[in-house]
């Protein structure tokens, strides 16, 4: 890294822990924007991450989408395009020097406004790409990164300006080497596009069985194509993709309430909880009983 870009981490490192203060994940005065502090490496964490924007600025962080790795440290940011299934760890952090990050969270009308507003020539429609990637970051990107955090020592500037440095990073983000995946996105028509929809048809409808038909019908694809598209988005089938929505779920749930496995496993559209506690065990490493009780413990 450039001696400039070093200061600019070292100011953003500055401004995350006066904001944060404690390990967590914390919200700020700026819409979408979140900072993320750990003064320990961390076991695994299991989400979805919304379209958004990362970037670590002290300490590294690996996310993993199925069997595919996304590793990233100070020099890198990454990117999710749509809605996906994850699971994280932070991979290097400690008291000294803890990790730190922040989230930005965008939609696709936001990415639209950009191609519509710029120069930005719309690409042709390109076959679908994977939905989350890493990239190096660039002085100018972290000029706009840094902005817009700044944003947090002037509040009565956010509600005028933060609007226009996200519109800025966005931008350069679209200019980057992996733009097109961001572009294809938001444009009507294209196969990304297309997935996005099954997608969040799949998120919303996570509970209910489905046939492949029904899904590959919303994408106007052929049930091949939809398979091929859906598992070069996600790197994973529809199927898979709503077992692991399922499972988030079920353990949000049993971690949140006071009920049995057997009830959340119908809640979350299982039918049968012999399945449920197999499938389970076998994402978390722990049946749903030990599993609970081993997060209530480390969380007291």
């Amino acid at each position: 890294m450039s001696e400039r870009i070093h200061k600019q981490q070292e100011e953003l490192a500055q401004l995350i822990e006066r904001y944060s203060g404690k390990d967590g994940v914390h919200m700020t005065a700026i819409p979408f924007l979140s900072f993320t502090r750990r003064s320990h490496v961390t076991g695994s964490n299991f989400g979805v991450y919304n379209p958004s924007f990362c970037m670590v600025v002290q300490g590294v962080k690996e996310v993993l989408l199925a069997h595919e790795s996304f590793r990233y440290g100070p020099a890198d940011y990454l990117v999710a395009s749509v809605d996906l299934p994850v699971t994280s760890q932070v991979m290097e952090a400690s008291s000294p020097v803890p990790y730190l990050s922040l989230k930005l969270e965008f939609t696709p009308s936001q990415i639209l406004e950009i191609l519509s507003d710029s120069e930005t020539r719309v690409g042709p429609k390109v076959s679908a790409k994977r939905g989350m990637f890493v990239s190096r970051i660039e002085l100018s990107l972290l000029d706009a990164v840094i902005r817009l955090v700044r944003l947090l020592e002037n509040p009565k500037d956010i509600s005028v300006l933060a609007p226009l440095f996200t519109k800025e990073i966005l931008y350069k983000v679209l200019q980057g080497q992996h733009g097109v995946m961001l572009e294809q996105m938001a444009i009507e028509g294209s196969s990304t596009k297309r997935i996005r929809d099954v997608i969040e048809h799949i998120m919303n409808n996570y509970d209910r069985s489905f046939r492949i038909e029904e899904l590959a019908d919303l994408a106007n694809m052929s049930v091949s194509s939809l398979h091929r598209h859906f598992k070069e988005v996600t790197a994973m089938s529809p199927i898979q993709f709503q077992k692991q929505l399922r499972l988030q779920e079920a353990r949000r749930l049993l971690l949140a309430e006071s009920t049995d496995a057997a009830d959340v496993s119908f809640r979350v559209g299982y039918e049968s909880p012999s399945q449920f506690s197999r499938e389970y065990s076998r994402m978390f490493g722990l049946s749903p009983i030990q599993d609970i009780k081993h997060l209530r413990t480390i969380n007291v």
